[in-house]
């Protein structure tokens, strides 16, 4: 009778969710809502991808160089080969990656960007806005902050063997979309990249992407870290990265994230317990005496760089949560905080002076605040 009882709750279960699936593919379609329960169904968007073979991603218009980064290599093969795969970004200056006129959405980035990842400025435009609504070097948009591989595997963002970043954030647009890239080493780098998008109609209540980097290192003594302030309008927050240099000895993580939203002042409307618990951990991630690594679909420690003994002298790590099944919604405005606190000798909290960098993530409503300046090449370097 139990066997019987758990397959019934089992079939009921699977039921409810063809059920809903099928219920879902009823509402109208445009291509833009891609998941599992309704990739069976046609769509009059349209696919177009975007690379060093392509530049314009236009119909019947890819491979068709005729000279390129790789000229050398294909010269004995011709036009149609792997002539131009990628391209070199010259020191202090800024590529346009991409241009896209009209409306639909980015659905997927993919590069390997060689050189310093700290000095690689990603920034993303939309219809036509004169101020970025993404701005981050382009390490720590894919949550590499360190620069140092480490495997991420996740809904929203993935980085796999050896250095290949992919974003999955969904950026609709109606009437421009343009992706640029700053080279503020002195060196020249080296970028294959793809950006995959689709030509559809866009609902009326789909908001913008963003994306805003900030560091501070080291930080004041008893101040706050400000992930984000100044976000006006309507939308949700959907995703924080942070990676943290710790300072100091001992565990680090017993600050708070808070949530100041809709007219909030002195106190949030949402208070975390401390920063292990915000990502989604428990008890400083120690696992028989160790920080141990790991990373969900929504959430993870996914980077630990352990002292070498030597040269390699701080602990870093790098955390990131995605607010997918659970966005943070705000109607008017958005400032989100995290304490750094560790812990003193008798048992009180010891406020610290970490070197700590994060991207936040987020949806809203058009126009936005102008992002602060990012920090001087100075203070956004990695050593």
């Amino acid at each position: 009778m139990q066997k019987s009882a758990l397959f019934s709750k089992i079939l009921l279960l699977s039921l409810a969710l063809i059920y809903s699936s099928l219920a879902f593919s009823q509402q109208p379609f445009n291509g833009l809502e891609n998941n599992m329960s309704n990739l069976f169904r046609l769509s009059n968007a349209k696919t177009r991808s975007i690379s060093p073979e392509n530049f314009t991603g236009e119909k019947g218009k890819g491979g068709m160089a005729e000279k390129g980064s790789a000229s050398d290599a294909s010269s004995d093969l011709g036009r149609g080969w792997k002539v131009n795969p990628f391209v070199e970004i010259a020191p202090n200056q800024t590529f346009t990656l991409g241009e896209i006129s009209g409306s639909g959405a980015i659905q997927h980035i993919w590069m390997t960007p060689t050189g310093n990842w700290r000095f690689s400025i990603l920034r993303i435009y939309w219809d036509d806005e004169s101020e970025p609504s993404v701005e981050a070097p382009v390490g720590d948009f894919f949550c590499m902050g360190w620069q140092k591989y480490a495997q991420l595997s996740s809904l929203a963002v993935c980085v796999n063997p050896g250095s290949a970043f992919n974003c999955y954030w969904m950026m609709p647009f109606r009437k421009k979309a343009k992706i640029t890239m700053q080279n503020i080493s002195d060196k020249p780098m080296r970028l294959y990249y793809q950006i995959d998008y689709t030509l559809t109609d866009v609902p009326e209540d789909a908001a913008y992407f963003h994306a805003q980097f900030r560091r501070v290192n080291p930080l004041p003594y008893k101040d706050v870290y400000t992930l984000v302030e100044g976000i006006k309008g309507r939308g949700q927050y959907v995703g924080t990265y942070i990676a943290w240099g710790v300072n100091n000895n001992g565990w680090w993580g017993e600050g708070e994230i808070k949530f100041y939203m809709d007219g909030d002042t002195d106190f949030p409307t949402i208070c975390g317990t401390g920063t292990e618990d915000y990502f989604c951990g428990s008890y400083n991630f120690d696992v028989q005496g160790k920080y141990q690594e790991f990373y969900t679909p929504y959430s993870g420690l996914h980077q630990v760089i352990r002292p070498d003994g030597l040269y390699q002298s701080q602990q870093r790590f790098g955390m990131y949560r995605w607010h997918i099944s659970d966005p943070i919604r705000f109607e008017k405005d958005l400032k989100v905080t995290i304490q750094a606190l560790g812990w003193r000798n008798g048992g009180k909290y010891l406020p610290l002076q970490d070197d700590i960098a994060s991207v936040v993530f987020w949806y809203q409503t058009e126009p936005h605040q102008k992002f602060p300046a990012l920090p001087t090449k100075e203070k956004l370097e990695v050593n």
